[in-house]
């Protein structure tokens, strides 16, 4: 998440400022030239940054990770509890109020090239929305400022549905690339693999929660297939020895499921093996 007052900023061009040594950070923002690489600025940390909350300020959850409104009081069925994979301890549930989020789902495709320079491949869009599907004033500013950054912001009436769309994929493609090297083209293509990025998919997590999903899996795998040979970002943080996302990305969704009371087998499979590969190369 990022403040409303950072994102205002321009993209800088490479070398142009350096990260503080206190801490780095791989958030940023570009411009729209894709093949480019950008160096971030260093941000300070959640309880640093607290007392600039002010009223009125929102703030950007980025996802592959939870929608928020599955627990932050806008009358979802975990209406005040907290995910543990995401949040633990609900430590940015008390930093931040609900009533300051909005959700953000971010699309290009960038690669970490070393700690605190990014290279952009492709992609330049960051949908945006009111987690209750209302209309709002700060939306409309948020697009305006990244608009105003060459970047694409649409406003979504129902981020919700964006959100899980794109974690449909998330949670079998990561893992799955992570463990076979995979890129997407390869994993939707494959007869077998294919077969069990379809199982994963058709857990139904999501439905659980009540959201219906504006498209079919095999329309999910088609948009995969189309996206070409991308190497996800776990499988980019397995082969540079970074931790993987795990937990935001598959352990969420299955944390969920227990709470709804779905089996997964599927998904619970794919997680299962790939915390084993995190724990091997970590030995």
């Amino acid at each position: 998440m990022v403040t409303t007052a950072f994102i205002r900023h321009r993209a800088r061009r490479p070398g142009s400022f350096r990260p503080a040594q206190r801490r780095r950070t791989h958030r940023f923002l570009f411009g729209g030239d894709c093949g480019r690489r950008y160096r971030s600025a260093a941000e300070p940390s959640l309880h640093e940054r607290r007392a600039t909350f002010l009223p009125g300020r929102c703030q950007r959850q980025g996802v592959h990770q939870l929608p928020r409104r599955e627990r932050s009081g806008q009358g979802g069925p975990f209406d005040g509890s907290s995910i543990e994979s995401v949040d633990p301890g609900g430590v940015i549930a008390h930093a931040i109020d609900s009533s300051r989020v909005i959700g953000c789902v971010v699309y290009p495709s960038t690669v970490i090239v070393e700690p605190g320079v990014i290279e952009h491949i492709e992609g330049n869009r960051f949908s945006i929305g009111e987690l209750d599907g209302t209309s709002s004033e700060r939306c409309k500013r948020l697009a305006a400022s990244l608009i105003s950054a060459g970047l694409r912001a649409p406003i979504r009436g129902h981020i919700r549905h964006d959100m899980w769309i794109k974690l449909l994929g998330n949670v079998v493609f990561n893992p799955m690339s992570a463990l076979t090297r995979a890129t997407l083209v390869e994993m939707a293509t494959h007869r077998e693999s294919s077969d069990i990025v379809r199982a994963v998919m058709a857990d139904a997590v999501a439905e659980g929660l009540g959201v219906r999903l504006p498209l079919t899996i095999d329309q999910r795998m088609d948009g995969a297939r189309k996206v070409g040979a991308h190497r996800t970002s776990m499988l980019q943080d397995l082969e540079s020895g970074r931790p993987m996302e795990l937990e935001s990305v598959v352990g969420v969704v299955i944390e969920l499921g227990e709470k709804l009371g779905l089996p997964m087998p599927h998904t619970r499979t794919l997680y299962s093996c790939a915390r084993l590969l995190d724990q091997v190369r970590t030995q």
